[in-house]
């Protein structure tokens, strides 16, 4: 099978969705593959270091290619230059960039969503929201970290011993869990918050300190998600946590929400209360944000002197390990539904998996979620 790999666009993603190592699982499963030249520099990948890729000085598929891997959602304009009939796998936003639904369903592509894989213990290995968001919250104590006025470790020194800092996650996801063990493993003091109590045994197993607020009534979704909180709820949420956040120099808020606008958890009065020379590191901040006051691609200081930073897809700023994982995400998906036997992918319609992240297909938008 004829399988191309786009380069993304250099100034907004270094990320690639083939590695060298994947290559080889690809070339084995029997694809034949393509890529623009410099496909992988971005994630320090250069072309010398893959084997069986053909690189190319175009940036478009052929009219043959039958599997198309990226990672970014396609413009309109690479939708245009998509061969007809092929199968696409990629992150595509769909509940932001609904428009791009038709469109692919106009080139008859089978366009695969990501972001749709189901969290269920088959697809695990196939979960790029959960991998990524794991690097995400390593990023994130590490910024943090190159922000605050004081170290996060407590030392011993002639001049008398500094305090270890105080960091406070909220959110114990994946993201949350990782940005928890981090900020130890770096020797800080780490609190942290979540509205399911099952969590709070996974925190202190990291070293942590769980901070309960009585909230009453609340759990979680089948997927593992926190369920929505009353009005009721949210207000002694918050006042619990500005305590909390008054005393910390890092706050490291996680909670975004595929497909929906991310809660707000900081408020600016709860920012206000904040040392001056605190840090908030809003990891959801490109879907709405989780602190009042926080701005996509900016670095926010308050009048009090709190910096809210507000870096999207933190995971960027370790572009190799994260290419690898997504990329490894990918193979898994396509080892997964590969036959042998024809060399070619097969998704039955039947499959939990397939049901779930297939978009468009034989010319239509056909995932329930976005059919008119």
């Amino acid at each position: 099978m004829h399988c191309f790999t786009y380069r993304e666009d250099p100034d907004q993603e270094p990320r690639v969705a083939l590695t060298p190592g994947t290559a080889e699982r690809l070339n084995r499963l029997g694809c034949t593959l393509f890529a623009p030249t410099g496909a992988g520099l971005g994630s320090h990948f250069p072309d010398r270091a893959y084997t069986g890729v053909t690189f190319q000085d175009r940036s478009t598929p052929s009219p043959d290619a039958r599997l198309l891997l990226k990672l970014q959602p396609p413009t309109p304009e690479e939708i245009a230059g998509m061969p007809d009939g092929a199968v696409l796998l990629s992150l595509l936003d769909p509940f932001r960039r609904g428009e791009l639904l038709p469109l692919l369903a106009g080139k008859n592509i089978t366009a695969i969503c990501l972001e749709m894989i189901p969290r269920s213990t088959l697809a695990q290995k196939m979960d790029v929201l959960s991998s990524q968001a794991n690097l995400a919250g390593y990023a994130a104590v590490l910024q943090a970290a190159q922000e605050i006025p004081t170290i996060l470790p407590m030392m011993s020194t002639p001049a008398g011993t500094l305090k270890p800092a105080r960091v406070f996650v909220v959110g114990v996801g994946v993201a949350g869990l990782q940005a928890i063990a981090t900020a130890k493993r770096l020797g800080a003091r780490v609190e942290a918050f979540d509205t399911r109590p099952v969590v709070e045994e996974q925190v202190k197993s990291l070293g942590a300190k769980f901070v309960k607020i009585d909230l009453g009534d609340t759990g979680q979704t089948d997927q593992g998600y926190a369920k929505e909180l009353t009005d009721e709820q949210i207000a002694r949420q918050r006042e619990g946590m500005k305590k909390i956040c008054a005393q910390s120099q890092a706050v490291i808020t996680t909670a975004k929400l595929f497909g929906r606008p991310s809660p707000t958890l900081i408020t600016k009065e709860m920012v206000s209360a904040m040392q001056p020379g605190s840090v908030i590191v809003d990891l959801a901040v490109d879907t709405g944000g989780n602190v009042e006051g926080s701005r996509a691609n900016e670095n926010v200081l308050t009048d009090e002197g709190v910096l809210i930073c507000g870096h999207p897809a933190l995971e960027r700023t370790v572009p190799q390990h994260a290419s690898e994982m997504f990329a490894s995400n990918v193979a898994h998906f396509l080892e997964h539904f590969w036959n042998s036997d024809s060399a070619s992918l097969e998704l039955p319609e039947d499959d939990e998996i397939v049901r779930a992240t297939v978009l468009t297909k034989n010319g239509q938008v056909v995932h329930p979620s976005f059919r008119k």
